[in-house]
């Protein structure tokens, strides 16, 4: 992509070389023979910009299909098809809501050693027609031609009007937090 105006920067994310994964935990009466899913993004796109050297003028887009989350757990193809299916069709609706977006209004970042910096981006996160703000925090390590991201935050399904999942009749069901994590690699 090369550089833009005013010396900024714009790298382009790789999904292919990148991993971003989203947690979710199991709460209730039957809790304890539940597991905690863990579901991979696997189609999302997104933009960095900012000042080599300084991380100034710093912005994050990213766009995520929302059909795309698949179940990375070890359970039964049934039990994955279900799942992924209520996901798909019930939680996230993806056929009212395709697409997860993320833009940043504010990043600061502090220089810890040579191309390493440690960053906290402000943003709106969009997900199943609601607006956000999310905050995330980053590990980067910029070279040239390459820039890598790894961190982690949380949202609440409740912020974005998304039903709680149950199964076992009630006695099993999603706690409302969802961790998510990254490691995302992403080139000039």
């Amino acid at each position: 992509m090369g550089e833009t105006e005013a010396g900024i920067v714009r790298y382009q994310i790789d999904a292919g070389r990148s991993r971003f994964i989203v947690r979710a935990f199991a709460t209730g009466l039957l809790s304890a023979f539940a597991h905690n899913p863990t579901f991979a993004i696997r189609d999302f796109t997104g933009v960095a910009e900012f000042v080599p050297d300084t991380l100034e003028n710093a912005s994050l887009e990213l766009r995520i299909k929302s059909g795309s989350l698949e179940l990375t757990d070890n359970v039964s193809d049934k039990d994955r098809r279900e799942i992924e299916r209520q996901m798909r069709e019930e939680v996230l609706e993806v056929d009212r809501y395709p697409e997860i977006v993320y833009k940043s209004s504010g990043v600061t970042a502090e220089k810890i050693m040579a191309s390493q910096y440690r960053a906290i981006i402000n943003g709106g996160l969009t997900m199943h027609g609601v607006t956000r703000d999310c905050r995330i925090t980053a590990q980067l390590i910029v070279s040239p031609d390459t820039l890598r991201a790894n961190g982690e935050f949380s949202m609440r399904m409740s912020d974005f009007h998304i039903k709680q999942v149950t199964a076992a009749g009630g006695t099993i069901k999603l706690k409302d937090e969802l961790k998510s994590s990254f490691d995302i690699v992403a080139h000039k």
